[in-house]
């Protein structure tokens, strides 16, 4: 399965400064995403954290490692690996006390894994220690070729004539090839899923904006219906003052009729109040709009580099290719030459023979 993803949290990223060893040096602008990776074939945990496409944080959890809690929203950790003191800074004391939980469980995964490997290596180092006594000719390795350090005599350093070494760069190659698309991938998988959320959110925002305009023009029309129901009323209001002989009807009808407006002038409060939250709401869904469409361009150009990465992945395995060819065809050479030589010396032993016996017949 590879390496994969085990936990995920938001935190500040902070490094320690390399030349006074007490300042904290930030390494992210703002909170990014930290996770725990576990690699399944060589059961490995590493903290990874990357700030667009540069890992800020590339650090092996091992037994000795301790994570230290230095206030309610901050903790460290030392990397001797990397030389270096890490530093997160979270947005709540619940993040922080998570993150550390973690940790602690994978170093203890992590230091089981150990002992685990070193049972293994023992139990298997017993048996060959015990056959490898008694045996004195061993298979061919590059060891018994061509010897150690202490161990070449002086007849085959003379004698032997140099061995074309096979090339160091197919180490570097492999890391390199491996790390390229290690972290390609996983920036991709990183801007698909923000992507895939943002676009979930924008659906639901454009929804609720569509309703939201529609209420507000609805309400618009409330509003000028309420308006003219009380001019309508005022006037109305203002006909019944007009008659004396019916006083107190109007009086009981306008005091009503006041009541209504300012029931009315309430709504109308209320109404106002929630045009204003709708305009919040339409100016927040803009704002996640033009970050979407950021993150849109963000995410093509991180394909172009993915892309960049393929072709570069591409010619690195050729050139491999290329030179695994050459090392073979040097190889062949090599044993057709070893070939004609053992023929002439076979035909100069030969010949030997045939002097000296001559010379006895003489």
């Amino acid at each position: 399965m590879g390496e994969q993803p085990i936990f995920s949290t938001r935190a500040h990223v902070f490094q320690i400064d390399p030349n006074t060893k007490k300042n904290w040096v930030p390494t992210s602008k703002h909170a990014v995403t930290v996770s725990y990776f576990y690699d399944s074939t060589r059961n490995v945990y590493r903290i990874i954290s990357l700030d667009g496409s540069k890992a800020i944080i590339n650090s092996t959890i091992t037994p000795n490692m301790t994570f230290t809690k230095t206030s309610q929203k901050f903790g460290q950790w030392a990397d001797s690996r990397a030389n270096t003191v890490y530093g997160l800074g979270f947005s709540s004391e619940h993040h922080l006390s998570k993150f550390a939980e973690k940790f602690q469980e994978f170093k203890e995964a992590a230091r089981l894994a150990k002992e685990k490997s070193q049972e293994k290596m023992e139990l298997t180092s017993t048996p060959s220690q015990e056959s490898a006594g008694g045996d004195l000719q061993s298979p061919l390795t590059p060891e018994s070729i061509n010897g150690t350090d202490d161990e070449r005599t002086p007849d085959v350093t003379q004698n032997s004539e140099p061995r074309a070494e096979p090339t160091q760069n197919a180490l570097p190659f492999s890391h390199r090839i491996f790390f390229l698309f290690y972290f390609s991938s996983a920036i991709s998988k990183h801007w698909e899923a923000e992507l895939a959320t943002l676009k979930g959110n924008n659906a639901k925002l454009t929804a609720a904006l569509l309703e939201s305009t529609a209420n507000v023009k609805q309400w618009k029309q409330q509003l000028a219906a309420y308006q003219e129901e009380a001019e309508r009323l005022h006037k109305r209001v203002t006909e019944l003052e007009c008659v004396s002989s019916q006083a107190n009807a109007v009086h009981t009808h306008k005091t009503e009729l006041n009541q209504t407006i300012q029931e009315l002038e309430e709504t109308l409060k209320l109404k106002e109040e929630e045009i204003e939250r709708l305009k919040q709401e339409i100016d927040n869904a803009r704002e996640l709009q033009e970050q979407r469409d950021s993150l849109t361009q963000k995410l093509q150009e991180v394909e172009i580099r993915n892309k960049d990465l393929e072709g570069q992945l591409s010619d690195l395995e050729q050139r491999l290719e290329k030179s695994q060819n050459e090392q073979e065809a040097f190889r062949n050479n090599l044993k057709t030459l070893l070939e004609i030589l053992d023929g002439k010396i076979f035909e100069l032993t030969e010949l030997r023979d045939n002097l000296a016996k001559l010379l006895e017949c003489s």
